[in-house]
């Protein structure tokens, strides 16, 4: 069974404990899970209802011990819903997978602009990089201490961004103004 990144990423985060779609939203925006994949607000309850129909979570009601208050949806992975994550976790680990890089369009393709154009492209990603880097590392500092896995993904994301700024910044300079 494949799954795509955000059924994947859904299910973890049930896997990791049971959670309402409320909690999935806070923990996706805590951990800056957005930049990574492709999961927004509105999808996650229909990545929700894709997974329960797939019985890999169910839904049970809560409603925290009081009355009157509306009850809420507690989902939690089903053992197949376990071993499909454990599998699927594998594959996106070990597997190779081509990943569209939409820099790389522009980079083909800017024999289309003049040199200053492209160098002010540049310039303007490396400034912008250099922000992501430092929210990366602060939500990183702010969230300490954190699971292995999510270590693991602020490693990975800031080893791949500092990757690229090394290569904008091979490229151009960036005046202190």
């Amino acid at each position: 069974m494949r799954l795509t990144s955000a059924e994947l990423t859904v299910l973890g985060l049930i896997v990791e404990r049971p959670r309402h779609g409320y909690d999935l939203e806070q923990v996706i925006d805590q951990r800056g899970i957005r930049q990574w994949t492709d999961i927004g607000f509105s999808s996650i309850y229909y990545v929700l209802a894709k997974l329960e129909k797939r019985d890999l979570i169910e839904a049970t009601e809560a409603n925290e011990g009081r009355p009157g208050v509306k009850s809420r949806r507690v989902l939690q992975a089903t053992a197949k819903g376990r071993q499909v994550a454990a599998d699927e976790t594998v594959a996106f680990i070990a597997d190779l997978r081509a990943v569209p890089h939409p820099v790389l369009v522009g980079v083909a393709n800017s024999a289309l602009m003049s040199a200053h154009t492209y160098d002010d492209a540049l310039r303007s990603r490396l400034i912008q990089l250099q922000a992501r880097i430092a929210s990366v590392r602060e939500a990183e500092r702010s969230q300490a201490p954190l699971p292995r896995p999510a270590r693991e993904v602020f490693s990975y994301s800031l080893n791949l961004l500092e990757a690229e700024r090394s290569w904008l910044a091979e490229r151009v300079q960036v005046s202190d103004d």
